[in-house]
């Protein structure tokens, strides 16, 4: 039995997102050479067509034919992808608690005094906003 579609990218997709969202169109060969350098990822040429396509079919990127060979972009833009993960994960790992998901990220993470000061003025900004 098939597993079932993951309903965001897996690993290997948003490795391929990243190399796409830096830089595309990009034909096959050049993606799966900046998974290797990139992503540290050596895979098959045969792998990463199949993989593009079906990121094609899921909806997560544009093709188009130049001569022989595809040319592949994002359908889909980082922030959107980013988003949507993070709300799933809010949901499922922390109940819905943004405190409780940032408390972690800060127990969790090397958050130097710069990145501190940082989150600060966006949580300051974010609280102007919504005083609105």
């Amino acid at each position: 039995m098939a597993r079932p579609e993951s309903e965001h990218p897996t690993e290997l997709e948003l490795e391929i997102l990243k190399v796409l969202w830096g830089d595309s169109p990009l034909p096959v060969r050049e993606v799966r050479a900046r998974l290797e350098t990139q992503a540290d990822r050596v895979l098959a040429h045969s792998s990463v067509i199949t993989i593009l396509n079906i990121m094609h079919r899921k909806g997560y990127l544009r093709r188009r034919k130049e001569g022989k060979s595809f040319l592949f972009s994002p359908k889909v833009q980082k922030e959107n992808v980013a988003g949507c993960m993070m709300k799933d994960l809010l949901s499922r790992l922390f109940d819905g608690s943004p405190s409780a998901m940032v408390l972690n990220l800060l127990e969790a993470a090397d958050v130097d005094s710069e990145e501190l000061a940082e989150l600060r003025k966006l949580i300051s900004r974010k609280a102007k906003e919504q005083s609105k």
